[in-house]
């Protein structure tokens, strides 16, 4: 399945409304899962810090089942995990205290290591967490992967005309010079990470996404477009970025 914005994204009032949609569907898919460990991908952003927040909130923590769920990182920024542009930081602040969720269960990109380093122990993580040294194409390593989409039309850190467009030999990859502010290096999940999901969900707010998702339904390439997926690709949007 392409990564080309579909016809029947789903168009909602607002931000919260996105994020409650997301959380609602993340629920689905803990819910529609046999499997002793589900592996979800997170992505940084403001709307999916509201999905994380209501995962955590009274209405919906006793429904994510914590003690079965793995969280893992789509990209960070190479800065300390207390720094305000960190989203370990940032997940680590929304889902709060008020969770079942293990420290063992969120796994970190070691961005302290640089950015390289950090891309090779992290491929290490994912392929030891998936129990194989290459992927399945039957077997996605993710049940759900959140994305982004960036004014340029990145998403992760996968950004225009960077070198990290070109990896597919590998899960994850350095970001030496990122596209967009801040300007630190990062690291991402490569699109044949993010591929071997059985979901992508992507969540995009604001009048700023307009034009980016105007030319993606262009047809122009763009690194958001270029996203595949084994299973489903879905969009959610709200009014101010569909208008």
């Amino acid at each position: 399945m392409m990564g080309a914005l579909p016809p029947d994204a789903v168009v909602l009032p607002d931000a919260d409304a996105v994020a409650r949609e997301a959380a609602e569907r993340l629920i689905a898919v803990c819910e529609a899962s046999r499997s002793e460990r589900i592996a979800i991908a997170l992505s940084g952003g403001s709307t999916p810090k509201r999905l994380y927040a209501l995962l955590a909130g009274p209405d919906h923590v006793g429904r994510v089942p914590w003690d079965r769920v793995h969280w893992f990182f789509g990209d960070d920024r190479a800065v300390p995990w207390d720094h305000a542009d960190s989203n370990v930081r940032m997940v680590r602040e929304a889902f709060g205290h008020g969770t079942a969720l293990s420290a063992a269960h969120l796994h970190f990109i070691p961005t302290d290591l640089g950015p390289e380093v950090a891309a090779e122990a992290y491929s290490r993580t994912l392929l030891a967490f998936y129990g194989a040294d290459r992927l399945d194409p039957a077997r996605p390593l993710f049940d759900c992967v959140l994305l982004g989409l960036g004014e340029d039309g990145h998403t992760a850190s996968l950004f225009p005309g960077k070198p990290a467009l070109s990896v597919t030999d590998a899960l994850v990859a350095p970001v030496p010079e990122a596209g967009l502010t801040p300007f630190v290096p990062r690291v991402t999940l490569t699109f044949k990470a993010i591929a071997s999901s059985a979901l992508i969900l992507f969540l995009v707010g604001g009048a700023g996404k307009r034009e980016a998702l105007r030319r993606l339904a262009a047809g122009e390439d763009l690194p958001a477009g270029r996203v595949t997926s084994r299973g489903r690709i879905e969009w959610l949007l709200d009014e101010a970025a569909a208008a």
